[in-house]
């Protein structure tokens, strides 16, 4: 029985790691996507990015720079960064949360 409880808990830890943060993002993508629509468009249009081209929001990009994940993204966007203005004071951490989920959802795609 312990063998079996092992190997169970074993397979559990290994799901839950094996997979990047992107899958495990806890905000809501759809809702991200409005609150990314009304606060990030303006630079960051189809994941591009106005200020600074060779950092797009693309999943190639954001694991370059070690950004491919949502705590990296909701502290990006909340404190700001460079030519980035902090968020925090306009967002609340909920709207942050789903921000984060919709980049990383949209990744791949941009």
């Amino acid at each position: 029985m312990k063998k079996i409880l092992i190997a169970i808990l074993l397979v559990f830890a290994l799901i839950t790691f094996s997979f990047p943060d992107s899958a495990l993002a806890a905000g809501d993508a759809t809702k991200g996507e409005a609150v990314f629509t009304a606060n990030c468009n303006a630079c960051h249009l189809g994941g591009e990015n106005l200020l600074n081209p060779e950092k797009t929001l693309s999943k190639e990009v954001l694991e370059k720079y070690e950004m491919y994940s949502a705590a990296a993204i909701k502290t990006q966007v909340t404190n700001g960064k460079g030519a980035m203005p902090r968020f925090g004071g306009r967002l609340k951490p909920d709207q942050i949360e789903n921000v984060a989920a919709y980049v990383l959802d949209q990744a791949d795609k941009w």
